[in-house]
């Protein structure tokens, strides 16, 4: 008999644990097994819970874009000029809870599977258009709307590159170098200073 109030608690160790096993394992060589037993939960459970491996990654996924919304919401939510929230934005996808090793690996094994599967394109999609309208509305508090559009998907792809690229360098990422980079290129495209 499941004990009452536990699901949440499971579902939550069996996404920790698909994170850290994707970062130790690669996505191809990883199984339902291995999640559960870092877990500490059974296999038909992690099963019960989410089915497939490639649900268990699309859960994983929603629980990361959750967490970088909330991140970048509260940023925001802190910002009291336009150049702050163009930041806050930037800052909020080379934050710690996003930009660190086990968690970059969970983000390409999700780029990966976005190239085959629908739901998790969708979600690829979901992202892609929220940074790009988060962007695009607080570049326009700065300059024109046909400016604040192509400078917004500059900077998304800035972002979405300069990620990957950090990420994978070896050594740890270095956030404050890698927000300097992509703060610099859109500022200075702006005609403005980074400070």
């Amino acid at each position: 008999m499941p004990k009452l109030g536990m699901e949440p608690i499971r579902r939550k160790a069996l996404i920790s644990a698909t994170i850290d096993a994707i970062h130790a394992k690669g996505m191809a060589r990883l199984t339902m097994n291995d999640i559960a037993r870092r877990a500490g939960v059974s296999a038909g459970l992690a099963h019960h819970y989410f089915g497939a491996k490639d649900q268990l990654l699309l859960a994983t996924m929603r629980t990361l874009l959750a967490d970088l919304g909330e991140e970048i919401q509260t940023r925001l939510a802190a910002s009291t000029i336009p150049q702050d929230r163009v930041r806050a934005i930037i800052r909020g996808n080379f934050s710690t809870c996003q930009f660190r090793p086990e968690v970059v690996s969970a983000w390409l094994a999700f780029y990966d599977a976005a190239q085959h599967d629908h739901e998790a394109r969708r979600l690829l999609r979901v992202y892609t258009r929220r940074l790009q309208s988060n962007l695009v509305h607080a570049l326009q508090e700065i300059t024109d709307r046909a400016t604040a559009e192509r400078l917004g998907e500059t900077t998304a792809a800035l972002i979405d590159g300069v990620w990957i690229r950090r990420s994978l360098a070896s050594g740890d990422p270095d956030t404050e170098s890698a927000i300097a980079l992509v703060e610099s290129a859109v500022f200075g495209a702006l005609g403005m200073s980074v400070a």
